[in-house]
């Protein structure tokens, strides 16, 4: 259901909106960055479609999606979201509803194999259950791809095809959520007429992170509904409920995501590290403290993952960023936990915006190397030096 997903309450707001004054295309593209909550979005707007209290019934007396009457003649009570306890709703929660169809990438089982995506239906209900944020390579490393390429075939397009050319089973609309269309190779060009000329009350749900992947003759036929990153203090408040951390941990949890929840889950993990005593301990030992404490610090980052490498990089990354908006915008402009905005002062008086840029810059580039199997101890080094001669003229000891 709608308030299931996390955050995104304008996008919510604005697929109701649709709904209610009939601005519905029998094709949508759901555009949203890895964690942002495409498929959770799909599939709780398929979920309020097919609600049984949001349609006013099953069978042909329920109103159309696409149809002419004005929105004035819907019932005032039109609910915001599914009503969560009809059979409707219980069956698409579940992932079995009979009108609403799933294509996403899948590999063959055995060699010769046409595989479609419905012979991975029982792993689909689970990833979505455990996972709905996940992205493509989570997926595909659950039904055991490993090294293979996903696809979405010819195959699995006919069956598509044929799918929807058949009458509904007892919801008067059918919908179609394709995830990753990004996988569809030309063989997607199958589509074009289906998608132009559908079947009557046949809604098309595309669920894309990339827009440049997609076929752009599958692109031109799509209503596009993008979805901006998760807001962070929704990140925040989703890791408090579900992952049973405290606040403070959440709050660096979501900082660091930067409105990916997915990536928010994976450093669930992590959320015991220091990130801001860390940076406190380099930043003195590159202003005051001298070689050997540099050295000491590179050595123990050094033996950290490329993962928390990347993480406490994006954390410096952050702060540095708040700095310069707090110069920009002053002090009572920008709404800081008291901990960042002390240390976004530190950083303000150690170094100008230009120098912030600076390190920001060289940041970016340490963590594509990082991504790249770069040597930790020799990158951290050269980062050290890089930082001391950027911010050398203007110092200040950050001494909690």
């Amino acid at each position: 259901m709608f308030r299931d997903v996390i955050g995104q309450y304008e996008i919510k707001k604005h697929l109701v909106d649709m709904v209610m004054h009939n601005r519905l295309s029998h094709a949508l593209l759901f555009l949203a960055k890895e964690g942002s909550g495409g498929l959770p979005l799909a599939i709780a707007f398929a979920r309020y479609i097919m609600c049984e209290k949001v349609s006013g019934g099953q069978g042909t007396g329920s109103p159309s999606l696409f149809g002419e009457e004005p929105a004035e003649d819907l019932p005032s009570s039109f609910p915001p979201d599914a009503c969560g306890a009809c059979s409707s709703c219980s069956k698409t929660a579940a992932l079995v509803h009979p009108d609403i169809h799933f294509s996403y990438p899948v590999i063959p089982r055995k060699p010769g194999d046409k595989p479609l995506s419905a012979d991975f239906i029982s792993e689909w209900r689970d990833f979505v259950a455990g996972q709905p944020y996940g992205n493509a390579y989570d997926w595909l490393q659950f039904i055991g791809a490993e090294n293979k390429q996903g696809n979405i075939s010819a195959h699995e397009c006919n069956e598509i095809i044929r799918k929807l050319s058949l009458k509904s089973f007892e919801s008067r609309h059918k919908i179609l959520i394709l995830w990753m269309p990004e996988y569809l190779g030309a063989e997607g060009n199958k589509l074009l007429k289906l998608i132009e000329e559908p079947p009557p009350d046949t809604l098309f749900i595309l669920v894309a992170e990339n827009e440049s992947l997609i076929l752009p003759t599958i692109l031109s036929r799509t209503q596009l509904v993008k979805a901006p990153p998760i807001e962070t203090i929704y990140i925040e408040q989703a890791m408090t409920e579900k992952a049973g951390i405290s606040p403070e941990q959440a709050r660096q949890i979501a900082l660091i995501a930067e409105g990916n929840y997915r990536e928010a889950q994976q450093l669930v993990g992590e959320a015991g590290d220091d990130w801001e005593g860390l940076l406190r301990e380099w930043l003195n030992a590159i202003l005051r403290s001298g070689p050997i404490a540099q050295v000491k610090w590179i050595e123990g980052m050094s033996k950290q993952g490329r993962e928390k490498q990347k993480q406490f990089l994006r954390y410096f990354n952050h702060l540095l960023h708040q700095a310069i908006r707090l110069q920009v915008m002053g002090d009572h402009q920008l709404p800081l936990p008291e901990n960042e905005r002390d240390f976004a002062i530190r950083l303000n008086k150690m170094a100008g915006i230009a120098q912030q840029q600076a390190i920001i810059e060289e940041l970016d580039k340490a963590s594509y190397h990082i991504e790249r199997n770069a040597n930790g101890k020799m990158l951290f080094h050269a980062l050290t030096i890089k930082l001391y001669h950027i911010i050398a003229d203007k110092s200040l000891i950050l001494i909690g």
